[in-house]
């Protein structure tokens, strides 16, 4: 039965990150926006197929590196994101939205 949760686990962060994907590709859509979606795929896609991995091989030394790696990966990733777009923002990029506003 457990076999069967972490499948459904870990199918639900493959969904979770194939979505992610489709709006990365969205059209119209500026810098910011997908470095939002960005991070969300690799926190939630990542979070999940962690859980169902961990579900899948129970209580061992493989999970206990697991989550080692979801700690590590879970503070990582939200402060990388942020240092690319404050960066982003720093060097003067501006949003496309801005953009077309100013040639209104």
């Amino acid at each position: 039965m457990i076999y069967v949760i972490s499948y459904i686990v870990m199918g639900l962060g493959l969904a979770f990150m194939m979505f992610g994907i489709l709006g990365i590709f969205k059209p119209g859509k500026d810098f910011y926006y997908r470095i939002l979606v960005a991070c969300k795929i690799d926190t939630v896609g990542f979070l999940t197929l962690a859980i169902g991995m961990a579900l899948r091989h129970g209580f061992s030394f493989f999970t206990g590196k697991l989550f080692l790696i979801v700690i590590i990966m879970m503070i990582l990733n939200p402060l990388v994101s942020h240092i690319m777009a404050s960066q982003a923002h720093k060097s003067g990029y501006v949003p496309s939205c801005e953009n077309e506003d100013d040639a209104s």
